[in-house]
């Protein structure tokens, strides 16, 4: 049986994708393997798919003092090593990389071995871990033409993000039923990454009093960041992570409301839902977020807040006008145009496993 290996982790961003293509693989016979850090959410999510999951040491390369930089590079070199073994253990024909910094040992490693690599970019411009990652890849995909001018474009191929089947299956009855939400009730979906964003999650409870009023809220607010004092809420409804639910409670909000990174907005375009970006600020991040609700918003396909803006007022008043736009918005979604993107890759999987 021929052998496939993922990696990527970090966020659920860099690994909710790869489920597309496990899925597809595990249906065209290939035997999957993932490799991710042992303290990622990389390793709950492949876990739960059933995926045998391998974990190495991982740094990171900080952009700001700390004491960590200087012991990371040691631990990337650990899991460089550790990537070797399970490459000579498993003898994989490709390595496909959704990105984060523990991919980069897993990469270094094919490429020693001589195995195919393809990553994978979805943001408008490459991160850090990608852009270290290129040497030693054999194919880039990326969701934007855009990205291709911030790499070699002789191995970029524009391939779309892969969607995971519970995002292209969601069922909006399904959705209600699940939460029991009211069916005569506009629906606001909220969430601020897999590991929830706390000023995000303040101010949304700080507006409930006026959102309540008109709306349901459905507020995904990460791991341990549940506030018991609201769990009676009428109409508020609260949970740390939605995994296969998460499909069909997209599939039956009105409105969402979301960070700005690439894998969030490309799967609210597929399920064309109209949406509020707020993006990581630049003191919290390198700025990719910002860059992506720029476009997006001058496509006129998002509305944004940014998070210095960001207030209880700023937040309803967005909403309600959003809202009051809503079918425009939605005209305007459905010429975003998305490719096959699990279709594409696998194919190209296919190609390189054969060279």
């Amino acid at each position: 049986m021929t052998r496939i290996l993922f990696t990527g982790g970090g966020s659920a961003g860099h690994v909710t994708p790869n489920i597309g293509l496990i899925e597809r693989c595990e249906l065209e016979g290939w035997e999957v393997f993932y490799v991710g850090s042992e303290k990622g959410i990389e390793k709950t999510i492949v876990q739960e798919s059933g995926v045998p999951f391998y974990g190495i040491a991982s740094g990171k390369l900080r952009r700001y003092f700390s004491w960590q930089n200087f012991t990371d590079p040691f631990r990337i070199l650990l899991g460089v090593i550790q990537s070797l073994l399970i490459c000579w253990r498993l003898k994989p024909r490709v390595i496909f990389s959704k990105g984060g910094f523990v991919s980069v040992p897993v990469v270094i490693a094919g490429w020693l071995n001589r195995i195919p690599v393809i990553c994978h970019e979805s943001d408008m411009t490459p991160g850090l871990a990608n852009r270290l990652c290129v040497p030693f890849c054999s194919r880039i995909c990326v969701t934007f033409p855009q990205t291709k001018k911030y790499l070699d474009a002789s191995k970029v191929v524009v391939t779309g993000t892969p969607v995971r089947q519970i995002i292209l299956q969601g069922k909006a009855d399904e959705g209600r039923r699940l939460l029991k939400l009211n069916p005569y009730m506009p629906v606001i979906l909220i969430f601020g990454g897999s590991l929830g964003a706390m000023t995000i999650n303040t101010v949304v409870r700080d507006s409930l009093d006026e959102l309540l009023a008109d709306f349901q809220v459905v507020h995904i607010c990460g791991k341990g960041n549940i506030d018991r004092n609201l769990l009676d809420r009428t109409y508020y409804h609260q949970a740390e992570y939605l995994n296969e639910e998460f499909g069909h409670v997209l599939a039956c909000a009105d409105l969402v409301v979301c960070r700005a990174g690439a894998n969030s907005i490309y799967e609210i375009l597929v399920a064309r839902k109209p949406h509020i970006l707020i993006p990581l600020s630049a003191r919290a991040s390198r700025g990719d977020q910002i860059v992506n609700a720029r476009i997006f918003a001058e496509l006129g396909y998002s509305k944004v807040i940014y998070e210095d803006s960001l207030n209880s007022q700023t937040l309803v008043t967005t909403i309600l006008s959003t809202l009051r736009e809503r079918e425009i918005i939605a005209q305007k979604l459905l010429e975003f145009e998305i490719p096959d993107a699990v279709e594409k890759i696998y194919r190209l999987i296919e190609e390189l496993s054969r060279e």
